[in-house]
């Protein structure tokens, strides 16, 4: 298993946040099982798994996002020493699938984890190169902690549900 893989999950471990690491033949029961429905989604990148057999309505309306609980995407590169994910918005609606559900469900490719913060930028300036218009980087659900305990929810998702695909 690559250090970068085991160092992510380390990090996931200190934070607010459940994950699981798959490999593509278990990919649909893991989706299924951090889902509460309604759901929403955008198609996944990956050549081995898809959210066409799952619950998940991808293509969705402004009424569906709004109305769903959870919300998948894939995310992008992920640094390894925070257990951070970039998560692209281009003009997929992943940005919305992301945000406002109050569960986000995430899907990184063990091989888009890399070490640091300037590793994963490196990638980033190709992809902006290439067309993307935003990312976000995330690590946990929203919370604030301005009036004292940490608040979860706050500004997006109370809940982040990392699934790390991959076989190794």
């Amino acid at each position: 298993m690559p250090a970068a893989v085991e160092t992510f999950e380390r990090s996931l471990e200190n934070l607010p946040v459940t994950f699981e690491r798959v490999k593509s033949g278990a990919f649909q029961s893991a989706v299924e099982s951090c889902i509460d429905p309604p759901a929403v989604g955008v198609p996944l990148p990956f050549d081995e798994v898809s959210l066409e057999e799952s619950p998940v309505t991808l293509d969705p309306t402004s009424e569906d996002i709004l109305e769903a609980r959870t919300g998948v995407t894939p995310g992008g590169p992920s640094i390894a020493e925070y257990g951070t994910i970039v998560v692209t918005s281009a003009f997929d609606g992943s940005g919305y699938t992301s945000l406002f559900p109050k569960t986000h469900v995430v899907v990184v490719a063990a091989s888009e984890i890399v070490e640091t913060i300037d590793d994963a930028l490196k990638i980033l300036v190709e992809e902006i190169d290439d067309g993307l218009t935003s990312a976000y980087l995330t690590t946990g659900p929203s919370a604030t902690a301005d009036m004292g305990a940490p608040v979860y929810g706050a500004h997006g998702p109370e809940s982040l549900h990392v699934i790390i695909l991959g076989d190794c």
